[in-house]
């Protein structure tokens, strides 16, 4: 058992008959009354994500996880086919456990987490970043922008995301996997 204390990002836990992982939380300490620890939860089963209090000092139920390198293959529909990178043992997950699927390029080493109870996948976590080469964008016009103008770009895994005007078709970008943002032009 655990107490709101030890809540941090990615932590598993059961809560309502179901397994959860932190995706935010905020510890709050209200000038009248007893603080709290505000959160939002995901499911690992169904991918709904829930917003929660809890009072301080709430005993939780923590999962205990592993984490292991996979490697992403290949997808089918809403499939994803996996390799483990230490004994090449191949698993297949559904689209819901994953965050970000439309950054995933095939052969990105993923983190994923195993229930140790049962080795079940739980969810997979992607690096902070990745880099991917922009397939279509938009020829950018000067002179009708204001300030920090975008337009949507095409990136090679088939995800779209705002670019500034100066980014072209053949450069690679960097994007922010957990907001699906851009944040800089890489040069090779």
């Amino acid at each position: 058992m655990a107490s709101t204390s030890d809540i941090r990002k990615g932590l598993c836990i059961r809560y309502n008959n179901d397994i959860y992982k932190i995706i935010e939380f905020l510890h709050v300490k209200p000038g009248k009354g007893p603080a709290f620890v505000r959160t939002k939860l995901k499911s690992v089963t169904t991918g709904k994500v829930v917003d929660n209090t809890f009072s301080a000092g709430h005993k939780i139920e923590d999962v205990r996880v592993e984490t292991r390198s996979y490697q992403y293959l290949y997808s089918e529909g809403e499939t994803y086919h996996f390799m483990n990178t230490d004994d090449y043992n191949q698993i297949t997950l559904q689209e819901s456990t994953l965050d970000a699927p439309g950054l995933l390029k095939e052969g990105e080493v993923v983190t994923i987490l195993f229930n140790t109870e049962d080795s079940m996948p739980l969810s997979v976590d992607m690096p902070a970043s990745v880099i991917l080469e922009v397939t279509h964008a938009e020829p950018g016009v000067k002179g009708n922008t204001a300030t920090n103008a975008t337009k949507p770009a095409t990136v090679e895994t088939g995800a779209r995301v705002n670019v500034p005007l100066f980014i072209n078709e053949g450069d690679k970008i960097k994007i922010d996997t957990e907001k699906g943002n851009y944040m800089e032009r890489v040069k090779e």
